[in-house]
Parts: structure tokens; C-alpha cells; sequence
């Protein structure tokens, strides 16, 4: 290894390790940090800007154009999922499920909060973007504080079911497909199977955080009981609407668009909306609305994803990676177990953040594609639960004057747990 070499190591670790510090102190977004590192790493490792020849590797060809829309299939199944969740939003449905699962736990908080995590899982499965969570959040929130809940478990019930059910989400397996090459109805069984013991162990830490409030009766400014009293009744068929693309998936093996588009045909005949070219025509704008982030950072994934591709730079890293990954079930276990606190702050075991590029890395260094999802999946359940950083734990946090990071001190050890049981059954699977 000659010393260009170990100098172009050297500033691609250099430049890994100053993003990263900027996510994780959030003075620079990932949605710019991630096409900033997939520019300035090929360019350390010797890859030009420019090249009149197509054949040869260039940043303005093959990792910015090429790169923008490699992600392309996941960025339509994550407008097309968003669209399906404005339309339960728009036709009643979520706000029906959150009624009724009010009317069945009845006054008692820790039923409440059980039947709450069960239906905000099911919510989720089908919409989990900023503005679902909103819409669940604001009204399940004030109805745990009024049943007695300190702010702190309302708060983790909400991000506890929002994390579960994103398991489900269909761009999250459409991400998942374009990166490792699993089929969209593998990742569905999958989904199924790891989802089990992270309910779990969800539930006992919803139940021991309840059992550990003092319940207190509260107040709460926002009137939630006429709120929902004055909410249209919805055919009790609509309800089970958020998981119908779920079941198609699975049981048709049906690809993510179609399976929404059909899914969107069934929730209109059961909820029967007045004016349904309305309500898709704005749902279909809206959910465009509450994406626009997140395709923006498919589009900067994609464009490191491109970047890490480069022949330049898999030949500077491949020789670290190798040396990194994990060859037996116990060291995978253990590796990303132990470091799965790795996926909080965007940081490389973040499937949203630099753990894409990690990832096929990885897959470069010989790790199989089923090995390298199902480490990334596992982290997620930490991920969507703890992170400080997420959109959604920073509104849930604020809506119910909570610190952010509290969040993350009293979730981090049971979200390691669930992480610790999915790598277990990862290791029996993939090995």
C-alpha cells in the first residue's frame, strides 16, 4: 500500500467522520450532508469532475445525474404511500381508528395505552410521515395525559407504535429492494417475523413506564372528547383500509405501486367519500408535501450511494471493510448489536443517513445482501424509537413539553433489546 494510498484513506475517513459530527450536532441537515460527502469522497479518491468520454467514472455523470435517480422506484413508493395515508387521513379513517380505540379502552390508562400502541401501529404500517404522526399524535397525546400518563410515556407510546409499524411501510421496503436486491414480498415475510418480538418487548416497556407513572388526573387545553365526538361516522369495513397493501403484498406478492393503487380503490368503495376526485386530487398533492424532505434525501442517499460505488473508491475502501465485517453469526450478532446506538444522529447504521452507503459497502466487502438488510432493519427499531434527530420525536417532544433527548435515555435500553432479539434471528437466517 503506497503512501497515496493511505493519504486518500486517510481523507475519505477524515471526511466520514466531520459529517457525521455535523449530523449528529445538527448544524448541518442530512438532506445537504449526504451529496456533499458523495461529491467531496470520489473526488479525494481520484475520481474527475468532468469526462467528455461516457465510459469513464465521473462525478457530474455518474454520481450526480446517475446518482439523483438511482433511488427512483423508492421515491414513486414513497409518493404513492404518502398519497394512500392522506387519503385515510381525508376520508376519516385515522381519525376513526384513534375514536375507537378510545371507546375500547374505556378510562383505564394502561389499557389505553396498549390499545393505543396497537392501533397506532396499524396507522402507521400504511403512513408513517410527519403528518400522520401529527394527526395521531395531537389527538392520542392529550387523551394519555387526560387518562393520567405523564407527558414522557404519552409521548413513547406514540414514537414506540410509530416504530413498529414503519416495519411495514412499503417505501421502506421498496428502499430496502433497490439497495440489496430482496424481493419486495421477502421483505414483507420478514417484516412479519421481526415485527413479533419487538412488539414485545414494546409492550413491556409501555407497560412498565405505565405502571411506574403516578396517575394523576390532568387537564388538557385542547377539548379531545368533542373533537372526536363531532368527527363523521366511518364505515367500520374502512377501518381495516391501512392494512389492506400490507396483506396484498404478502399474500398476492404484488409489487408496491399496484398493491397502493388497488388499496386506494378499496378504501374509496368502503369509506365512500362525497366527493372522492377531490379527495384524491388533494391527497395526492398534500402527500407530495409531506414527502418533499425525504425525497430529498433519497436523492442525496442515492447520490452517495454512487459516490461509495466508484471504482476509485471501493478499491481506497474495500481493504477497511473487509478487515471490519463480521464472518461468523456470533461476531454479526455481537458487531452490530452492540453498536447499533450507531443508527441514532444519522450515523453510519442509519439506513436513512450514511448507513446506505455503509451498506453496499459492506456488500462489496462480502457480506451477503440478506445479512446487511436485516442488520440495517434491526437497527431501525432503535432508530425510530430514540433518535433525537427524528422529525417526529422533536414534534412529539414539543407538543407535550418534553426534552427530546430524556426521550432517548429511557428508550435506548429497550430499543437495544429489540435490536439484540432481531440480530439473533438475523444471525439464524442469514448464516
Amino acid at each position: 500500500m503506497d503512501m497515496l494510498h493511505i493519504l486518500r484513506i486517510g481523507a475519505i475517513l477524515a471526511i466520514f467522520v466531520v459529517f457525521s459530527g455535523l449530523m449528529m450536532t445538527r448544524k448541518m441537515p442530512a438532506i445537504l450532508a449526504l451529496p456533499l460527502m458523495g461529491i467531496l469522497m470520489p473526488l479525494v479518491a481520484g475520481v474527475p469532475l468532468f469526462s467528455e468520454d461516457k465510459t469513464t467514472f465521473s462525478i457530474a455523470n455518474n454520481v450526480l445525474t446517475q446518482g439523483s435517480l438511482r433511488l427512483g422506484a423508492t421515491i414513486i413508493a414513497l409518493i404513492f404511500g404518502a398519497w394512500f395515508g392522506e387519503v385515510l387521513k381525508k376520508v376519516g379513517v385515522t381519525e376513526a381508528l384513534v375514536r375507537k380505540a378510545a371507546e375500547l379502552s374505556g378510562d383505564k390508562p394502561l389499557t389505553m395505552a396498549i390499545v393505543f400502541f396497537i392501533i397506532g401501529t396499524v396507522i402507521f404500517s400504511s403512513s408513517d410521515g410527519l403528518g400522520m404522526v401529527i394527526l395521531v399524535g395531537s389527538i392520542v397525546i392529550p387523551i394519555l395525559l387526560t387518562a393520567g400518563l405523564s407527558p414522557l410515556t404519552s409521548c413513547i407510546v406514540l414514537l414506540a407504535c410509530h416504530a413498529l409499524g414503519s416495519l411495514f411501510s412499503v417505501s421502506g421496503w421498496a428502499l430496502m429492494h433497490d439497495l440489496y436486491g430482496i424481493s419486495i414480498a421477502d421483505m414483507a415475510r420478514y417484516a412479519t417475523m421481526f415485527a413479533i418480538p419487538a412488539a414485545i418487548i414494546y409492550i413491556a416497556m409501555v407497560v412498565w413506564m405505565v405502571k411506574r407513572d403516578v396517575i394523576v388526573r390532568k387537564a388538557w387545553s385542547m377539548p379531545v372528547a368533542e373533537k372526536l365526538s363531532k368527527r363523521k361516522q366511518v364505515n367500520a369495513m374502512a377501518l381495516l383500509s391501512p392494512l389492506v397493501p400490507v396483506v396484498i403484498i404478502f399474500a398476492f406478492k404484488i409489487e408496491v405501486v399496484p398493491a397502493i393503487v388497488l388499496s386506494l380503490v378499496i378504501c374509496l368503495l368502503l369509506a365512500m367519500p362525497k366527493r372522492p376526485t377531490h379527495v384524491l386530487v388533494s391527497s395526492l398533492v398534500e402527500g407530495i408535501q409531506n414527502v418533499a424532505g425525504a425525497i430529498g434525501l433519497m436523492v442525496g442517499i442515492g447520490i452517495l450511494l454512487n459516490a461509495v460505488t466508484a471504482p476509485q473508491v471501493s478499491m481506497v475502501l474495500k481493504p477497511l471493510i473487509e478487515t471490519i465485517i463480521p464472518t461468523s453469526p456470533l461476531t454479526y450478532i455481537l458487531f452490530f448489536s452492540i453498536l447499533s446506538p450507531l443508527a441514532l444522529y444519522r450515523g453510519p447504521l442509519n439506513s436513512y443517513g450514511l448507513g446506505s452507503g455503509l451498506g453496499v459497502l459492506m456488500l462489496g466487502g462480502g457480506l451477503s445482501p440478506l445479512a446487511t438488510m436485516l442488520a440495517l432493519r434491526s437497527a431501525t427499531l432503535l432508530q425510530g424509537l430514540s433518535d433525537p434527530t427524528n422529525t417526529h420525536n422533536v414534534w412529539s417532544s414539543d407538543f407535550a413539553k418534553v426534552d427530546v433527548n430524556e426521550i432517548m435515555r429511557k428508550t435506548l435500553p429497550w430499543a437495544m433489546a429489540a435490536v439484540l432479539v432481531s440480530m439473533l434471528m438475523a444471525g439464524y437466517i442469514a448464516f
